[in-house]
C-alpha cells in the first residue's frame, strides 16, 4: 500500500492525481483529513491502520521567504515534530521506502549550480536558514534510520516549485504564486505599479509542480540511493524575467517596482540534474511560459471563484 502524506497540499494534490491516472491504489492523509503528523500517537495509529509499504511524503509546514522570516520558530517546531514522527512510525510499521522531497535551499548559499557532492560545503542563506536546515535534517533522519533499521529513503531535491494549487495567500505562496496574486490584483484594481520584493536579479531554476509529482512517482521504483538526488536541468531564469512574463500574461500595463530594501535570497539557484536523470530515467521539461500560463489561469479562476 502507498500512503501520501500532505495529500491535500500543493504537491500532494498533484501527486495523488498522478497515482489516480496510473490506476494505482493508495491512501492519503493530511491535517485537514484528520491526522496531525506532529502528534506521534496519531501518526503511529494511522500507519498501523494503513500498513503502507511506501510513503510519498508531501507533508511540511512551509511558505515563501516572507513566511520563513515571519514565522521561523513556528516553522522549526512544526517540521521537527513531523520529521521525527514520520521516520519512527515508518520504522515501527515496516515501511520499506520513503520518497522525501527536499527544497534546493538545502544547498550552501555560495553555490551557483547545486551538485550533490557539495551538499555540506558551506552555510545556507539566512533567508532560508531554518527551513533549509530542517529539510537537511530530514536527510540526516533518513541516513540514521537506514543505518540502524534498513529503512530506504529516496531524497529528491526540487528546484523552486510553481504551478496550480499553491497557497492563495501571498505570504504562504511560493515566488511565482505570490507574483501571480500581485499582478492579478493590480490588473483588477487598475493599480499603477506592482511592487516585487528585492532587486529582481536572483536567478532560479523553476520546477512545475507536476514534474515534481512525476519525479516522486518514479522514485517509488528506482534503485536505492542514500545520497540526495537533484531533479532539474540546470537552467535558470531571473525573478525580474518571471515578473515581466506574468505581467504580460495578465495584460498588466503598469510599472514593476523592485523593493531593494527587501531580501533577495541567494543570488543563483540551479541544480545539476545528472544523478536524477540517471536514477529516474527521466528529466523535467523546461517550458516555463506554458507553466506560467497554466499557473496564472489557475489563480485567475480561483480568484473569480
Amino acid at each position: 500500500m502507498i500512503l501520501v502524506t500532505g495529500a491535500t497540499g500543493f504537491l500532494g494534490q498533484r501527486l495523488c492525481r498522478r497515482l489516480e491516472e496510473a490506476s494505482i491504489a493508495f491512501s492519503r492523509t493530511s491535517l485537514s483529513l484528520g491526522t496531525d503528523l506532529r502528534d506521534f500517537s496519531q501518526t503511529l495509529a494511522l500507519f498501523e491502520a494503513v500498513r503502507p509499504t511506501i510513503i510519498l511524503n508531501c507533508a511540511s509546514f512551509a511558505g515563501g521567504i516572507q513566511f520563513g522570516l515571519r514565522c521561523p520558530a513556528d516553522m522549526f517546531r512544526n517540521n521537527m515534530a513531523m520529521i521525527a514522527n514520520l521516520f519512527e512510525a515508518a520504522h515501527r510499521t515496516g515501511v520499506e521506502r520513503i520518497v522525501n522531497p527536499l527544497p534546493n535551499c538545502v544547498y550552501p548559499a555560495e553555490l551557483a549550480v547545486f551538485e550533490e557532492s557539495r551538499f555540506w560545503d558551506g552555510p545556507l542563506h539566512e533567508t532560508v536558514m531554518v527551513y533549509g536546515h530542517l529539510r537537511k535534517l530530514s536527510w540526516v533522519g533518513s541516513w540514521a534510520y537506514a543505518k540502524q533499521w534498513g529503512l530506504q529513503t529516496v531524497n529528491l531535491v526540487f528546484s523552486n516549485m510553481y504551478g496550480p494549487g499553491d497557497h492563495f495567500d501571498e505570504v504562504r505562496s511560493h515566488a511565482v504564486g505570490g507574483l501571480a496574486i500581485r499582478f492579478l490584483e493590480a490588473h483588477k484594481r487598475g493599480a499603477p505599479e506592482v511592487v516585487v520584493w528585492g532587486s529582481g536579479a536572483p536567478v532560479r531554476e523553476w520546477l512545475y509542480v507536476d514534474y515534481a509529482a512525476e519525479a516522486m512517482f518514479r522514485a517509488m521504483a528506482c534503485a536505492p540511493c542514500d545520497q540526495p538526488v537533484n531533479v532539474g536541468v540546470g537552467k535558470g531564469v531571473s525573478i525580474a524575467d518571471v515578473a515581466e512574463r506574468i505581467g504580460s500574461l495578465v495584460n498588466y500595463n503598469g510599472r514593476i517596482v523592485y523593493d531593494r530594501s527587501k531580501p533577495d535570497g541567494a543570488p543563483h539557484k540551479t541544480v545539476d540534474g545528472t544523478r536524477g536523470a540517471a536514477l529516474l530515467g527521466w528529466s523535467p521539461q523546461t517550458d516555463l511560459n506554458e507553466g506560467l500560463a497554466r499557473t496564472v489561469e489557475w489563480y485567475r479562476q480561483a480568484r473569480i471563484a
